[in-house]
C-alpha cells in the first residue's frame, strides 16, 4: 500500500506540473493496456477442429494478442495458470431469454410484475449465465424490450453478464405464439398491434420492424408457428403467411438485421426458410423436405433439445403448466432429441441455442450433453456453441475461436472435454473480454 501511494502521488505530481505548463489532459498519453498470459494445459482449437498442447494465450486489453505453443511468459505480464485445464473459446448461446425463468407461477406472475421486476431478475439471471461459461448469448425475446437495458447496462461495465444480441419483442400474429394476451379474458385482451410485436398483414410487419430498430435491438425474432408455453391450443399450427415473413425478412435486411424464426410444425418450417430466414428456432417437426430447402438456402438450425427435456418431465408434475400447456409439452418436448439427430446426419448448419428460461438459467451446458445423445461428435457440439454461433451472429471475425486479434473470451474446464462431454457443466475459468469473472471454480469481482 505505501508503495501505490508514493506511486498515486507521483501520478498527481506529474499532473499537476502538466497542468501548470499548459498540458491539456488529452494530451497525456494513457497506460498502456495490461497483458496477461494465460497458460493452458490444452487449447481446443474450434476452427480446425482439434485439441492442441500446452498454449499461452497472451491477451492485450480487450484483445488476443498472439497465441503460442507451449508456455511462455512476456516480459510485465500477469500470468494465470490453467496448466491443468482445457481452454476453449467463450461459449455462445444463440437462443436465451435472460429476464424470464420457469415457475409454476409464471403464469399468475405476469399480472403482479412491473417491467422493473423482470429487468432486476434479469441482472441474476445473466451473471448465472457468464458464470456457467457463456460469453455471448442472443436474446430473442423479452417482455418490454428489458433485455435491450440489461445489454446496455453490461456493455457500460455496471454489472456481469454476457455480451447481448437481442431481439427485443417477437413477432406474431394475433393469438400466436408471440401474443401476450393469449389466456386472458377478453376485455383484458384487448387487440395488440405492432407496437407490442402482433401483425396481420405485410404492412404491419414492416412497421414491427422498422419499431425494432426504433428500439435499438440488433436482431429480428419471427414466430411463425405456434408454440409450447403460451395458453393457445396448438404448438405446431402455421400463424404467418409467407407474405409476412418476406416482408419481415426484406425489411430486416434494410437495417442490417438477421431474422431468427421460432417454428415447431413443417409447414412453418418451409415458408419461413423459403421466406429468407437466418435461423429455424426448435424445429420439432421438421421434415426431410424442410432440412433439404435448409441446406439449399443455407439456413441455420438451433434446435434447443435442452427446452424440450425439461419441459417434456415438468409436464408430468401435475399443476406445473396450466392444462393446455401441459399437454403441449408432453407431446412435442420429447420429439426434438431425435430431430435434431436427423438434422445433423442429413448436414443441416447447426448453432448451439438452449432457450434458457424454459429451464433454469445457468444450466446451459446441459444442451452438450443432449446433443451428443441425439448423435453428434463432442468436438462437433463444441463447434457448435462457438465458430457455428458467431457465424449465425455475423461476428465470427470477433468471436467464435481464440486468435490474434480477437475478442478475448476464453473459457476452461478441469479435464478434456472431448472425452467427457459433461465436463462443460464444470466451468472452472471465465474471462470476456479480457477481464477474468471466474477462477479456479469461483467467482471473482472484476
Amino acid at each position: 500500500m505505501h508503495e501505490r501511494a508514493i506511486a498515486a502521488g507521483a501520478v498527481c505530481a506529474i499532473m499537476v506540473s502538466g497542468v501548470a505548463a499548459g498540458v491539456r489532459a488529452e494530451d497525456v498519453a494513457a497506460p498502456a493496456p495490461a497483458v496477461t498470459a494465460v497458460h493452458c494445459g490444452h487449447l481446443i482449437d474450434t476452427v480446425a477442429g482439434t485439441t492442441l498442447g500446452p498454449t499461452t494465450i497472451v491477451i492485450e486489453g480487450k484483445r488476443v494478442r498472439e497465441v503460442v505453443s507451449g508456455n511462455v511468459s512476456p516480459e510485465g505480464a500477469a500470468s494465470i495458470d490453467l496448466g491443468a485445464q482445457t481452454c476453449l473459446p467463450g461459449l455462445i448461446d444463440s437462443h436465451t431469454h435472460l429476464s424470464e425463468q420457469t415457475s409454476p407461477t409464471r403464469y399468475v406472475d405476469q399480472f403482479h410484475w412491473n417491467i422493473a421486476d423482470y429487468a432486476v431478475r434479469s441482472t441474476v439471471y445473466a451473471r448465472r449465465t457468464l458464470l456457467a461459461g457463456f460469453t455471448t448469448v442472443r436474446n430473442v425475446g423479452d417482455v418490454a424490450n428489458e433485455s435491450a437495458a440489461l445489454r446496455n447496462a453490461i456493455n457500460a461495465g455496471i454489472l456481469p453478464g454476457p455480451r447481448i444480441f437481442t431481439a427485443g419483442q417477437a413477432i406474431g400474429s394475433t393469438g400466436g405464439h408471440a401474443d401476450p394476451t393469449n389466456g386472458y379474458r377478453l376485455d383484458l385482451a384487448g387487440d395488440p398491434g405492432p407496437t407490442l410485436g402482433i401483425i396481420n398483414s405485410p404492412e404491419e410487419a414492416v412497421k414491427a420492424v422498422r419499431l425494432h430498430y426504433k428500439e435499438g435491438d440488433d436482431l429480428i425474432k419471427i414466430m411463425p408457428s405456434g408454440g409450447v408455453l403460451d395458453e393457445s391450443s396448438s404448438g405446431d399450427n402455421a400463424q404467418l403467411t409467407l407474405e409476412e415473413i418476406r416482408a419481415v425478412v426484406a425489411t430486416a435486411r434494410d437495417y442490417g438485421f438477421t431474422v431468427a424464426a421460432h417454428a415447431h410444425g413443417a409447414e412453418a418450417i418451409r415458408r419461413a426458410v423459403i421466406g429468407g430466414v437466418d435461423s429455424i428456432e426448435h424445429g420439432t417437426y421438421m421434415d426431410a423436405e424442410d432440412m433439404k430447402l435448409m441446406v439449399e438456402h443455407g439456413t441455420w438450425y438451433v434446435p434447443t433439445i435442452i427446452a424440450g427435456d425439461f419441459v417434456a418431465r415438468q409436464s408430468k408434475v401435475p399443476g406445473y403448466y396450466p392444462p393446455q400447456v401441459a399437454a403441449k409439452a408432453a407431446a412435442i418436448g420429447p420429439l426434438i432429441l431425435a430431430t435434431a439427430g436427423r438434422a445433423y446426419k442429413a448436414h443441416v448448419k447447426i448453432a448451439f441455442g438452449t432457450d434458457a428460461a424454459v429451464y433454469p438459467h445457468g444450466q446451459n451446458a446441459h444442451e452438450f450433453e443432449l446433443m451428443v445423445e441425439a448423435g453428434m461428435p463432442p468436438m462437433f457440439t463444441l463447434q457448435a456453441a462457438t465458430v457455428n454461433a458467431a457465424q449465425l451472429l455475423k461476428h465470427d471475425r470477433d468471436l467464435g475461436s481464440i486468435a490474434k486479434g480477437k475478442i478475448a473470451d476464453v473459457v476452461a474446464v478441469p479435464g478434456d472435454p472431448l472425452a467427457n462431454i459433461s465436463l462443460m457443466k464444470q466451468v472452472s475459468f471465465v474471462m470476456k473480454d479480457g477481464v477474468v469473472y471466474k477462477l479456479n471454480g469461483a467467482p471473482v469481482e472484476p
